[in-house]
């Protein structure tokens, strides 16, 4: 009797012994999953390689888009500064002027103060002609305010006089040329042109040192911005004259620079309030003026957080200004 199979058992096995082309198929398929799992890896790395570049490319252009808002700012900044500048070149505009401080729109300005220049010492007056005054009022300034000691203070004098005199005759205390130094044997061009100069070391240690010179006042000290310790040194000028000069500048609310100040215009007003006599106002009078027109603007510019600052000295008259210097 023939065996009879279930569709149960030929499927069984067909399972347990299966025919090439069934193999066939199995593999086959197989393989296209193994490609397709490649694909998608392949595809998943390329998203992120993708993303990546993506996002560097993101973090590059908001870089780039800070940078050209810092520069904008500070271009705008800076344009403010030039604007405080102009307004206070006005022969008009004095350091009382509420015009000196200005908000042009949100977060952007400027803001100036102005300083008289008189009241430091210029440097090429005290050294010009030899004058004997000058140079007392310049070495006792060097001893009793920069606190240079009496021997460096005479080198560093005669070092100066030597440097800008025509000849090639060295002073008691000081250096003409030689083989490692060459004075200029003219008038010194600048303050930083002290630096070549021999001798001038315990000037240049004092801190602050070049706020107290001056390249660019009308000469004469000017006793409405000079500080405390520099009219001590004016002679014929006692500690009570002095203090009272200080208290007769400042005005009524002893604040100097504000608009109490006593508005002198010469001399005789100040030989006036302090009784100066007769023959100490014939040595005073080659040594001091009052109000020079020499003035140095701070401007300061501002765009947000971008701060930039302008600083010029002017001479300042009944006509055009006339600028001496201008740093940024």
């Amino acid at each position: 009797m023939p065996v009879q199979f279930t569709n149960a058992d030929a499927a069984q096995s067909a399972v347990a012994d299966p025919s090439p082309r069934l193999l066939l198929l199995q593999f086959g398929r197989k393989k296209d999953l193994r490609r397709s799992g490649s694909a998608l890896l392949a595809v998943f790395w390329a998203v992120i390689v993708l993303s990546m570049g993506v996002t560097s490319w993101f973090l590059w252009l908001q870089e780039r888009l800070k940078s050209y808002a810092q520069e904008s700012r500070s271009a705008e900044a800076l344009a403010m500064a030039h604007s405080g500048v102009a307004v206070a070149l006005n022969p008009k505009v004095d350091r009382y002027s509420s015009l000196l401080e200005a908000q042009l729109g949100p977060d952007i300005g400027y803001r100036v103060r102005i300083e008289g220049e008189g009241g430091r010492i210029n440097l090429p007056w005290i050294l010009t002609g030899q004058d004997p005054q000058r140079l007392a009022v310049f070495k006792q300034w060097l001893e009793f305010v920069i606190g240079v000691e009496p021997q460096a203070r005479d080198r560093l004098v005669d070092c100066l006089l030597d440097y800008v005199d025509a000849d090639n005759v060295s002073r008691l205390n000081g250096q003409e040329d030689s083989l490692d130094y060459h004075p200029a044997n003219r008038m010194i061009q600048s303050l930083d042109e002290l630096k070549r100069i021999p001798g001038i070391d315990p000037l240049l240690a004092y801190p602050g040192w070049a706020d107290l010179l001056t390249m660019e006042s009308q000469n004469r000290i000017d006793v409405m911005e000079a500080p405390e310790e520099l009219l001590r040194l004016l002679p014929g000028l006692g500690e009570g004259q002095v203090q009272r000069w200080i208290q007769v500048r400042a005005g009524m609310d002893q604040v100097l620079h504000t608009f109490d100040d006593p508005k002198f215009t010469g001399n005789e007003q100040f030989f006036s309030a302090l009784a100066v006599n007769k023959q100490f106002q014939d040595v005073l009078k080659d040594l001091i003026t009052v109000n020079d027109p020499t003035v140095r603007i701070y401007s300061e510019g501002y765009s947000a957080k971008v701060v930039r600052q302008v600083e010029v000295v002017v001479r300042k008259g009944t006509g055009k200004s006339q600028i001496r210097s201008w740093t940024e």
